[in-house]
C-alpha cells in the first residue's frame, strides 16, 4: 500500500477526527483542538495519505513550553514566545497502515522543522503502550513528578518522553 505525508488542510480535519475516534478510544479531544493546532502552526501538521486519497493517519505538532505538555483536550489559545521544545500533540496511524514505516518518516520530518525553528528537543506524551516505538525514534521517558497529575488523565501507561536535537 503506497502512502506519503503532506501538509494537513482544513478540509481534512473531519477524516483527521475520524481516525482520532478510532485510534485513541480512551484519549477523545474535541474537533476544536484539531483545528486550532493547524490553525497554530500549519507546517507541523501533516496527514498520510492512500493512494487514492483515504486518509490513513495524521500528526499534530507545535513549539510549547519545556516539561509542559498542554491538558488533553484543551485548546492552548496560542503558542508561547519564546518557545523552549517541539511538542508532538498526537500521532495517530490506522491499525492496517501502521509497519511501513510512515511513523518514523514522519518523526523524522518533524525534528528537521524543530531544528528549523532552532528548538533543542522534542517531547510527547505517549499512550496506549506507545512507549518502545518512541524510544526507537530516540526519545526516552523523562521521569517528571510534577507532571504525575496531568499525566493520570491520559492513561495509567502515559509518559512524559524527550528527544535532544543535534544542533
Amino acid at each position: 500500500m503506497h502512502m506519503q505525508w503532506r501538509a494537513m488542510r482544513e478540509g481534512d480535519l473531519g477524516q483527521v477526527d475520524a481516525i482520532a475516534r478510532a485510534v485513541h478510544l480512551a484519549h477523545p479531544e474535541r474537533p476544536e483542538v484539531f483545528a486550532e493546532r493547524l490553525a497554530l502552526l500549519p507546517a507541523g501538521c501533516h496527514v498520510l495519505e492512500e493512494a487514492g486519497g483515504a486518509l490513513a493517519g495524521y500528526v499534530l505538532s507545535h513549539p510549547w513550553r519545556d516539561r509542559a505538555p498542554p491538558a488533553l483536550d484543551s485548546l492552548i489559545g496560542g503558542l508561547p514566545v519564546p518557545p523552549a521544545t517541539f511538542y508532538l500533540h498526537d500521532l495517530a496511524i490506522l491499525p492496517e497502515a501502521r509497519g511501513g514505516g510512515a511513523g518514523g518518516r514522519i518523526v523524522a520530518r518533524l525534528a528537521e522543522i524543530a531544528a528549523g525553528l532552532g528548538l533543542p528537543t522534542l517531547s510527547l506524551v505517549a499512550v496506549n503502550a506507545s512507549v518502545p516505538f518512541w524510544q526507537r525514534q530516540g526519545f526516552a521517558v523523562a521521569e517528571e513528578p510534577a507532571l504525575a497529575a496531568k499525566l493520570a488523565s491520559y492513561g495509567a501507561d502515559a509518559r512524559f518522553m524527550t528527544r535532544a536535537l543535534v544542533a
